[in-house]
């Protein structure tokens, strides 16, 4: 039963991710043919063809691998012609009148990063027609193109915020749990933290039991106030207890309507792991809050997903290092970070165990499958932004610029520059794209050798 379960939530799981891949292609392909682009293919996947059919002009299907997709939109890059041409330019007659415009074209060389971008411009141009002159994606309005490569990205964004919004308003916000002042758990003995789950042996019960339960206060208590103060919520009593140290104290609580007086004295905090220095000054009561996730409508979605963004924002600019840890726990010269970077694996591997766990009530075990297809989602959606080629982002930053460029030219009344050519940052893709590929593949191996578990 246990291996049905992990395989159930593998496979929704997996489902879930090839099903926003789908629709993030959808996000380009459907506006693209909007506008009046050509899309000749939709693919969910990567290399050999499982299953295809032909749709009109656009072949739809699924290949071997799924661990992406794409969508062929023609005209993506100029031709040669346009590619050689710097720019329009005046041609004065020998009084300095302007008496026509010139195209001045560079002459080509057969360097390795010339030949790539030719290349590519010759796999570009090899299927397209004479039709399609006005269809071309380069000829888009620079607007028209940011619609098109934001459409993607956008769509698993959406998805992120869908998910989000809808296990917020229910279930609550896991991540964000709200605290109250009611007991939820007393500890019965000091334990080291890493062993604080551990039931107390009779002679650690004997011998160093916590303040609270040998004062005598239960589960379900709310606090009232501590030596004196009156307490409004949790992070003051944390406050004020571990400001207390070894003091006196005198802990106020109300039971079933009554206000109740305990008096004892806090002890040290434990360390995290046995055998540690402990901290002198810390004081320890030993009780654990009732808590639940906070609920929350659109605007509490908005508001967590602003800072899920900066979170992003911030693991992006060290992903390659994360990776290069992961790279070092496959081989054997340190442990894996459990809050790194996971790869698709290792998101099914999180699935399929959360699914098959038995101490996990069903509802939690729905809502951590949302919130894992949630979060993959966002991140897919936010990665894609990033602004260089090969990523959505890159080809976003290229419509901006041209927009900036022709905007410039025309207010100083100067002629059309013309189309950006992000077929010259090809040799920038190519090593964008390989540092991806490689990652991916890291985080892949990483996820089979040295997994991540729910434990962790």
């Amino acid at each position: 039963m246990t291996a049905l379960l992990y395989l159930l939530g593998v496979v929704v799981f997996a489902t879930a991710i090839l099903a926003s891949i789908g629709l993030h292609e959808l996000g380009h392909m459907i506006p693209a043919k909007k506008f009046g682009g050509k899309v000749t293919q939709y693919f969910i996947g990567f290399g050999p063809t499982v299953w295809s059919k032909q749709v009109g002009e656009t072949e739809y299907g699924v290949k071997a691998i799924p661990l992406g997709g794409y969508v062929k939109i023609v005209g993506m890059l100029p031709p040669d012609a346009v590619a050689l041409a710097d720019e329009l330019t005046d041609e004065v007659d020998a009084d300095g009148r302007v008496i026509g415009q010139v195209v001045r074209v560079r002459k080509s060389n057969t360097g390795m990063f010339t030949q790539l971008i030719s290349d590519a411009r010759a796999a570009e141009w090899e299927t397209i027609r004479p039709e399609d002159a006005d269809r071309l994606f380069y000829k888009f309005a620079w607007w028209k193109k940011v619609i098109v490569m934001a459409g993607g990205p956008t769509v698993n964004i959406v998805i992120a915020f869908l998910l989000f919004a809808g296990v917020f308003a229910t279930y609550g916000n896991p991540g964000d749990p709200t605290i109250e002042t009611t007991i939820d758990e007393v500890n019965a003995c000091v334990l080291p933290a890493e062993e604080s789950g551990r039931v107390c042996t009779p002679e650690e019960l004997a011998q160093n039991p916590t303040p609270a339960h040998a004062a005598g206060i239960e589960a379900g208590d709310r606090f009232v106030s501590f030596n004196g103060t009156e307490v409004t919520d949790w992070a003051q009593v944390q406050k004020l207890v571990k400001a207390n140290g070894t003091g006196q104290a005198e802990v106020v609580v109300e039971r079933d309507g009554k206000e109740l007086t305990f008096h004892t004295r806090t002890v040290v905090k434990p360390p995290l792991k046995a055998g540690e220095k402990v901290d002198e000054t810390v004081g320890f009561l030993g009780v654990v809050p009732r808590s639940h996730p906070t609920t929350g409508g659109v605007v509490y979605t908005v508001d967590q997903m602003g800072t899920m963004t900066v979170e992003v924002v911030k693991s992006l600019a060290t992903l390659p290092g994360k990776v290069w840890g992961v790279a070092k726990a496959i081989v054997g010269v340190e442990e894996r970070d459990p809050m790194g970077p996971v790869s698709i694996v290792g998101g099914g591997r999180l699935a399929g165990e959360t699914a098959s766990h038995t101490e996990i009530p069903v509802t939690t075990k729905v809502i951590s499958l949302l919130m894992l297809v949630a979060g993959f989602n966002f991140f897919i959606g936010m990665f894609n932004f990033v602004p260089l080629l090969p990523l959505d982002g890159g080809h976003i930053a290229g419509a901006l610029w041209e927009a900036v460029r022709r905007g410039w030219a025309r207010l100083r009344r100067r002629p059309d520059p013309g189309y950006v050519d992000v077929a010259k940052l090809l040799p920038i893709a190519y090593v964008v794209g390989l540092a991806i590929l490689v990652m991916g593949i890291v985080l892949i191996v990483g996820d089979i050798v040295v997994p991540v578990h729910l434990e962790s």
